[in-house]
């Protein structure tokens, strides 16, 4: 009888189950209809959906184990490579360093302010006090400081050797070869040169030259003559020697002249040719004494000693004066040994004086002779009244250039 079946059904081989469908040969077999093929005892779930059994090239490869022999990897090179031991991380150092450096520079810092304060401060202790303001009636309070600088023309502390290359003579003594008012308050700095041949009155000795009143009373008597003279309640004092001229010159390094002549003085050792050029301490204090190269005598030297003066001042604001430690300890050294002050000058004072005397000249200075009538150097009754009243309301901003001129000979 001849089998039956659906196109496509393969005839089973003989000897062999009909087990392809299920385990696959090199074909995947068609499903077979279970409507033909009923279930029997020895296949009871040949209705039941079967699986999809695996391709036959599919392959589950053995782990290999990652781990290596405690002795590290073949000398053949397989296998990885261990780890190097965990180590701890080198600390970073560079905040470190930076906080060093930050920190001695905060020190290297402070150590230079010490040094600023310390040496003004050694300076001040060194310097020769003098009683200044004279007994009974004296002006009223004013508005501003007006400062009496004094030039004396002691030889206290010169040696032989060093009179005879400054020219100064051997005279005994103290006189005042310079005598200079200078105010400071809302207005220009004003520096007023009153020339030591000027005739005024003395208090208990009649009329004289007011370089007299120097020698024969010292300070108290110089302050008190010009307080009566002018009406101006001096407030401070502060005076210079011929070798403090010397030395404060030297120590700023020199400073700039420009005299308008050749002068040649033999009396103060001077020779100088005609315009501007650097002077050390000697020559700088030859020019400021010489009086013998024109014919305005006095009135030319007091002209001398104001530009040596400002000259000095200008040099020593220079920052290189308190950047250079040389220089800053060589000036205050120079000062505390030139300068004797008045009692009762406080350090403040003398510090203003010092800042005062660098802007004495342009725009934020004036300097000028004390009005004069003639060569005689007799002050002018009517302008040398005016100029002293516009000190005394500290009113220098609106003093005219008629009372103000270098010679104090009106132009």
């Amino acid at each position: 009888m001849a089998e039956t079946g659906r196109p496509g059904d393969r005839p089973p081989e003989e000897g062999s189950a009909d087990w392809d469908w299920l385990y696959g040969s090199g074909e995947q077999a068609a499903p077979r209809p279970t409507a033909e093929r009923p279930g029997s005892a020895d296949f009871p779930f040949e209705d039941a959906p079967r699986p999809t059994p695996p391709p036959e090239h599919t392959r589950i490869m053995p782990v290999q184990s990652r781990e290596l022999p405690p002795g590290g990897p073949s000398p053949s090179g397989g296998g990885v490579p261990p780890r190097p031991p965990a180590t701890a991380p080198e600390p970073d150092l560079r905040p470190r360093r930076r906080r060093f450096r930050f920190g001695f520079l905060k020190l290297l810092v402070l150590a230079w302010l010490v040094f600023l304060l310390a040496v003004p401060i050694w300076a001040w202790n060194a310097i020769d006090k003098v009683g200044f303001e004279p007994s009974g009636d004296r002006p009223g309070s004013q508005p501003g400081t007006t400062y009496l600088l004094v030039g004396s023309d002691s030889r206290a502390g010169l040696s032989a050797a060093e009179r005879r290359e400054l020219g100064t003579g051997n005279a005994a003594g103290r006189r005042t070869d310079t005598i200079m008012l200078l105010h400071v308050g809302s207005g220009p700095n004003l520096l007023v040169s009153i020339p030591r041949d000027s005739q005024v009155e003395i208090p208990g000795h009649g009329t004289s030259k007011i370089n007299a009143a120097y020698a024969w009373g010292g300070p108290k008597l110089l302050v008190k003559t010009l307080e009566q003279s002018t009406g101006i309640r001096i407030d401070e004092y502060v005076e210079i020697g011929m070798g403090g001229v010397v030395s404060v010159v030297d120590a700023v390094g020199g400073i700039e002249i420009c005299p308008t002549e050749r002068m040649k003085d033999p009396l103060a050792n001077l020779d100088i040719k005609k315009g501007c050029q650097q002077a050390d301490g000697a020559t700088a204090l030859a020019f400021a004494r010489s009086r013998h190269t024109s014919g305005l005598g006095d009135i030319d030297r007091a002209k001398h000693q104001r530009e040596v003066v400002a000259a000095v001042g200008k040099k020593a604001a220079s920052p290189w004066s308190v950047l250079n430690p040389v220089r800053y300890v060589s000036l205050a050294r120079a000062g505390s040994d030139a300068l004797r002050i008045g009692k009762g000058t406080g350090p403040i004072a003398l510090a203003k004086f010092g800042w005062a005397m660098t802007r004495v000249t342009g725009s934020s200075g004036m300097t000028c002779g004390v009005p004069i009538a003639d060569l005689s150097v007799r002050w002018d009754p009517e302008r040398a009244p005016e100029l002293f009243q516009h000190i005394i309301e500290d009113d220098t901003s609106g003093i005219p250039k008629r009372l103000c001129t270098p010679s104090g000979i009106e132009d």
